[in-house]
């Protein structure tokens, strides 16, 4: 899907925001896009790397169907090349592998294990688009959710292509999203795409939610940090969820320690400066940044412990039951 012929057999990849000129024979930056006599193809079509049943809050996903399980999926590959990533064995693998699972068999497997959506996740769901597409409208079909945990680094084609299927998306950014962080510890070049796909993705009406790895030294400035919290605020809206993540060291940065929890604390407070009402410690197991309040009152509306739920204090109405204030949670 979405690729361009260029007349000397020669296509573009129309899926990512690096549009990769590629020529017979070669494949694109994400290995798994492949031109054959000037046709692009998918390579890792239906090829699951990993497929297991997850908390919606392990996406991150807090207001999109909370307290429900998700069925995951992912395939070799991915279109950023993130020095610190933890799914870096599948995410960097250069062999196409996998076990077959065609889109039939993974709503399948997601009804069999009561799942109430299917999250295209670990890797990059972009690269694997074909088999999320098809996926995704079976899914539609059987009453299921679909969910992106993506780097946002698309095309609005891509965007544009998808919407219709998708119901919610993690859009994950790196380093406060500052530019070069980006090129040089994700070989991205530029930022700037991210913010598009965002800005098509609302309005697209897809639930968003938006997370933030901070990086210790490289990638944990309080002004970027600043910078995007008020760009969520302007261009998405102060009710979207916003996750700070904690980095602990993984793949070729090795040598960092993990995100100091004072940092994310700073972020956090930061973030709510910029009128973020909805702000979230990730990888803080246990600190009360995990959990929601309501922003009106303080009242703690939902107590969370990891990716569990433990415990739950909104109305049937989705109000606070303190002052009555709506809580913006999709459940249905």
């Amino acid at each position: 899907m979405l690729f361009t012929p260029l007349g000397d057999k020669s296509v573009r990849c129309d899926l990512c925001a690096r549009r990769c000129r590629i020529q017979v024979g070669k494949t694109g930056f994400c290995r798994v896009r492949k031109n054959l006599d000037g046709t692009l193809y998918s390579l890792n079509y239906a090829k699951a790397v990993a497929a297991n049943a997850d908390p919606m809050e392990k996406k991150p996903l807090y207001h999109f169907l909370p307290r429900r399980t998700t069925y995951s999926i992912a395939t070799v590959g991915c279109n950023l090349a993130c020095s610190y990533c933890l799914n870096w064995s599948i995410s960097q693998e250069e062999e196409i592998v996998g076990r077959n699972l065609p889109p039939e068999r993974v709503v399948q497997e997601a009804l069999s294990l009561g799942c109430s959506a299917v999250s295209y996740t670990y890797t990059e769901p972009t690269i694997f688009f074909e088999w999320a597409f098809d996926t995704s409208r079976l899914a539609h079909g059987r009453g299921l959710k679909n969910t992106f945990v993506t780097n946002g680094y698309m095309t609005p084609e891509a965007v544009g292509a998808i919407a219709p299927h998708l119901d919610a998306a993690t859009v994950d950014f790196k380093g406060n999203a500052n530019a070069e962080f980006y090129r040089k510890f994700a070989q991205a070049p530029s930022v700037d795409p991210i913010f598009e796909s965002l800005k098509e993705m609302k309005a697209k009406k897809i639930h968003l939610e938006v997370t933030d790895l901070v990086v210790p030294k490289y990638g944990d400035s309080l002004d970027d940090a600043r910078k995007l919290a008020a760009w969520i605020v302007d261009n998405l809206g102060p009710e979207t969820p916003f996750h700070v993540l904690r980095f602990h060291p993984d793949y070729k940065l090795l040598d960092l320690p993990s995100t100091p929890i004072e940092a994310i604390e700073r972020t956090l407070r930061v973030a709510k400066e910029e009128g973020l009402r909805y702000v979230y410690g990730g990888n803080v197991p246990g600190h009360s940044a995990e959990n929601t309040y309501c922003p009106h009152c303080g009242e703690l509306l939902i107590e969370r412990w990891g990716f569990s739920v433990v415990k739950w204090n909104v109305t049937e109405g989705k109000t606070c039951p303190e002052c009555g204030a709506r809580i913006p949670i999709v459940d249905k």
